[in-house]
């Protein structure tokens, strides 16, 4: 995931408001990939590589240099990518998936995206808990996102606590 990128590298996750299949994972991805040997930040290459993660997620990882770990990309940076990504969903007519969503598969195993209220809803009926794998888009590092990935039981996760669930 994210190779060649180390584990400290930074990495932003995006979620989408549909799920893409294969080929057009593929095709957003592709339009990162040729953006990315452009970017740089205050000057400075950054080495970095983008992902669609569970045909529901963008990754973007970058790092400047392992050795500049510290460092970072600067908020200008950060921007400048957030552009690139835009103009990417744009291209490819997908959106984020709505702020305060939870992104969750239903019983048949289809993502499904909820107000929280709603899933809040669902828990209480029985329809969701614990165990019901969540999109969680809370990784830091690429390490992070390698060793917990981006589909989670919920009880795993920071719902865990917002919706009372018992691991």
């Amino acid at each position: 995931m994210l190779d060649p990128l180390p584990d400290a590298a930074r990495v932003w996750l995006f979620p989408l408001d549909q799920t893409l299949g294969p080929d057009e994972a593929d095709a957003l991805r592709q339009r990162l990939a040729d953006w990315l040997p452009s970017w740089a930040s205050h000057g400075r290459p950054v080495q970095a590589q983008a992902e669609v993660l569970a045909g529901r997620a963008l990754a973007v990882g970058a790092v400047i240099s392992e050795a500049d770990i510290n460092a970072g990309v600067s908020g200008c940076g950060i921007d400048t990518m957030e552009r690139a990504v835009a103009r990417a969903f744009e291209q490819a007519g997908v959106a984020l998936a709505p702020a305060l969503g939870v992104t969750f598969r239903d019983a048949d195993g289809a993502w499904q995206t909820a107000a929280r209220p709603a899933f809040r809803r669902l828990v209480r009926e029985g329809a969701a808990g614990a165990e019901t794998p969540i999109l969680d888009v809370t990784a830091s590092t690429v390490g992070e996102l390698r060793q917990r990935g981006a589909e989670r039981p919920a009880g795993d996760t920071w719902a865990a606590q917002a919706f009372s669930l018992a691991a």
